[in-house]
Formats: structure tokens, C-alpha cells, sequence
């Protein structure tokens, strides 16, 4: 198996248990070894009372891409911390794009870019600190 075989099927693994990101609409478009790329439309219930898109949905899509990412070597992973710095504000029916990239990786711990893009424009920064939790998706061969 390849290292993107092995990728994709952790993803198709995560995503079927992934209701989160499924009831946000999240679409998985790309996943990689170390990255993954992620796209949400921003919906009517997503927007919150300046008119704009609530920050809370834009981290939640960047930690889904983040998670994607670094679950991506067949190691259950999670979150052990995270920051995100908003650059502009988003709007109701903007399609977001969040795009992760392995920074470093360690051990059991990882460190992971995301940045999340409307049409081109840089609308957040995140950064993701992974911790390898013990176990795998699937078993592979010796």
C-alpha cells in the first residue's frame, strides 16, 4: 500500500465516524501523507450576530482539516492544542477551503499548518499540536 493509499483510507475510516464534520457539510477534497484539504460552505445558520461568519465554524473546519492530517499515517491522533488568528471576516454562502500541512512530527507529537482560504483570500491561520493516542484504523501488512 502506498503512503496515499494509506492516507485515503484512513480518511474514508475517519469520515464514516466523523459526524461532526458531516452534519457542518464538510467535504473531504484531498488528503495526502501529513495533509488534507477540507471545504465548507458557510450556511444561513452558521452566521452569527454581526452578520458574519462565527469564528467557531471557520476553527471547526480548520481542526477537521487538521485531524485529517495528522491521522493520515494510520496512528489514532488528536488534538493537544491549537490557535487560530482570523485574517478577514467571512459571509453567509462563502465556500471556505482549509488546507493542512505537516509541519513536523516526532514521537507522538506533530505539529500542523491549516490555512483557511475564500476564493484565494487567507481568511484564518491555525496551528494544530498533535498527540498520537495508541492504535490504528485498519491493520496492515507485515
Amino acid at each position: 500500500m502506498t503512503p496515499d493509499e494509506k492516507a485515503r483510507r484512513c480518511a474514508d475510516l475517519m469520515w464514516a465516524d466523523d459526524r461532526a464534520s458531516q452534519a457542518l457539510g464538510m467535504e473531504v477534497v484531498d488528503v495526502g501523507p501529513g495533509r488534507a484539504t477540507l471545504r465548507m460552505t458557510v450556511r444561513p445558520d452558521m452566521v452569527n450576530g454581526h452578520d458574519i461568519g462565527h469564528g467557531g465554524m471557520t476553527f471547526t473546519l480548520a481542526d477537521s482539516a487538521f485531524a485529517f492530517a495528522c491521522n493520515s499515517h494510520n496512528r489514532r491522533t488528536v488534538a493537544a492544542g491549537a490557535e487560530v488568528r482570523f485574517r478577514a471576516p467571512t459571509h453567509g454562502g462563502d465556500v471556505l477551503v482549509a488546507s493542512a500541512v505537516e509541519r513536523s512530527r516526532s514521537g507522538r507529537d506533530g505539529v500542523y499548518d491549516v490555512t483557511v482560504t475564500r476564493d484565494g483570500t487567507v481568511v484564518a491561520e491555525f496551528t494544530g499540536r498533535s498527540k498520537e493516542i495508541g492504535g490504528t484504523f485498519f491493520e496492515e501488512a507485515p
